[in-house]
């Protein structure tokens, strides 16, 4: 597994040419994408999200499109639509942009929850019913989706269902000084993507997925896994907890992270590092608690010190 976790160690240090002093937050995306997942951006405009995006699809050579939601926006904009050609005399399909394999669509929460459903099933099944028509999209998909959590005048906030579709949830927020100075004097040379160079083909991608699923798990830290899920529905403050498919994806989360430590086996910190990321997103506190911005982290963290961690995880 080495020239796997060494692939997307270099694509780790790729894309932080394009996107500067974001290491970390760039390993848990291509960690959530290695699993075989959807990435939320909750972000302020204007930090970064589209540039790392466009910088993934050119670096792995993935098709690139791109969505911008707004209220007038139809399910059909995003599936596409069959339309009668008059030459042939016969109904045709016209795929729309979510035929591709890297799918940005940008401020998902300003369009209607009609529209943003339509994301559902290639989000879930990697395919698309238009007119009791299957079709089925490429491999790897990947559905990138950012919306501003500052801004609530003309949204509409994703549902549960629509979250808990997305592996993870991330915020690149500001750059540091330093690198906000650096990322100037880039910019006025030349454009970020061009420091971003293809190091995979698609099909490499998806072989690191192959072997990421490969990795092992102790029935301990299933065990582990389902307590920190089961113990967030239970938790006071919590009014919907983390559903089972928020705990497979904490699992495969960890199987990502340990991969690209170079392991073929779990630790608990890897489900600790992911516990975050994986879940916050996913977490409804009651409204009735009167709970402040950051009290989601720090439920998170107090269920971490509830549930015992198992005491050996090692090969098997």
């Amino acid at each position: 597994m080495t020239n796997g976790a060494n692939s997307l160690q270099s694509l780790i240090n790729i894309l932080s040419q394009a996107v500067l002093g974001k290491e970390a937050l760039i390993k848990h995306f291509l960690i959530g994408l290695a699993a075989d997942g959807h990435i939320l951006f909750e972000d302020v405009p204007g930090v970064g999200k589209t540039t790392l995006v466009k910088g993934l699809a050119k670096a792995i050579g993935c098709e690139f499109k791109r969505i911008q939601c707004n209220p007038d926006l139809l399910p059909t904009d995003i599936t596409g639509v069959t339309v009668y050609n008059d030459k042939t005399g016969e109904w045709e399909f016209q795929k729309g942009p979510v035929f591709t394999q890297i799918l940005l669509v940008d401020e998902i929460n300003r369009t209607s929850p009609k529209t943003q459903s339509a994301l559902l099933e290639p989000m879930e099944e990697k395919q698309v019913t238009v007119d009791g028509t299957t079709y089925f999209l490429q491999d790897p998909f990947f559905v990138l989706a950012t919306q501003n959590s500052h801004e609530y005048e003309g949204t509409f906030p994703l549902p549960e269902s629509q979250l808990d579709r997305f592996i993870m949830r991330l915020s690149l927020g500001y750059p540091s000084k330093q690198h906000e100075i650096s990322l100037l004097t880039k910019v006025i040379h030349t454009n970020p993507l061009n420091y971003i160079e293809q190091i995979m083909d698609p099909q490499d991608f998806l072989a690191i997925q192959r072997e990421i699923q490969q990795v092992y798990v102790t029935d301990e830290l299933l065990e582990y896994a389902a307590d920190l899920s089961i113990t967030t529905r239970n938790h006071e403050k919590v009014q919907l907890g983390i559903s089972p498919r928020g705990t497979l994806n904490l699992i495969k989360c960890s199987k990502a992270t340990a991969y690209i430590c170079g392991r073929d086996f779990v630790l608990p910190d890897d489900i600790q590092e992911m516990f975050f990321p994986v879940c916050m997103h996913r977490l409804v506190v009651d409204q009735n608690m009167f709970l402040e911005h950051n009290d989601k982290e720090i439920i998170l963290k107090d269920i971490l010190s509830q549930v015992k961690v198992p005491g050996s995880a090692g090969r098997r």
